[in-house]
């Protein structure tokens, strides 16, 4: 993903009035007996946007056009901040870090990848967290929270917590953090509104999330 995306953030202020979501891709047969067969054909999500609702006024139209000219249209990634889930945690708290497991200590083991967890009890689904947010990333070990810099290091690039040391076997290693998803634009055209004097629009751009 290195070469092809650029570890920028899609302006904020465009990003706080956009729409989207997860989304899956699901076959459905239903047989004679009107019994259904349901098989995933994705093993992980993939999360749409449309920012076009967020450009409210000709600046935000400007660094738009601007973000859209400099990352080639589909040609190269970058980060985006979906509002509604952009923490280890609920959005309305603050991370701490025993938000999320990441993973237990083998005493070889040096790098883990940053993850989010949902659900608990039926079939809890782990999301790869690959676009942390740069000095965010709070990290424990069995319950005690650890120095960064001397006892770990995160790259914010790849979600990768490194340690010095191996954490001892059976160690619990969990984690909290900010983070961004990767995406580029779906389309190589953006149709700019300029019908209302001083407040052009875009009426979509379209986003779809980079699977890490």
């Amino acid at each position: 993903m290195a070469s092809d995306f650029h570890e920028v953030r899609f302006p904020l202020d465009v990003s706080l009035g956009s729409r989207g979501g997860p989304v899956r891709r699901t076959d459905i047969v239903t047989l004679a007996s009107g019994r259904e067969h349901r098989n995933s054909r994705w093993a992980s999500s993939r999360r749409r946007y449309d920012a076009g609702l967020g450009v409210r006024n000709v600046d935000a139209l400007h660094a738009v056009i601007a973000f859209f000219e400099e990352r080639r249209g589909k040609l190269y990634g970058f980060r985006f901040c979906d509002r509604t889930d952009w923490r280890s945690c609920p959005p309305s708290k603050d991370p701490t870090a025993l938000d999320q497991r990441i993973g237990a200590g083998d005493g070889t083991t040096k790098t883990f990848q940053l993850v989010k967890i949902y659900g608990s009890s039926f079939a809890p689904y782990v999301r790869t967290i690959a676009k942390p947010v740069g000095g965010s990333v709070r990290v424990a070990l069995n319950g005690v929270e650890q120095p960064v810099g001397s006892a770990f290091n995160c790259d914010p690039a790849t979600g990768l917590v490194t340690f010095p040391v191996p954490p001892a076997a059976g160690a619990a290693i969990t984690a909290g953090y900010s983070f961004d998803v990767p995406v580029r634009f779906d389309t190589d055209e953006l149709d700019i509104d300029l019908s209302t004097f001083e407040a052009g629009g875009i009426p979509q751009i379209p986003l779809i999330e980079i699977v890490p």
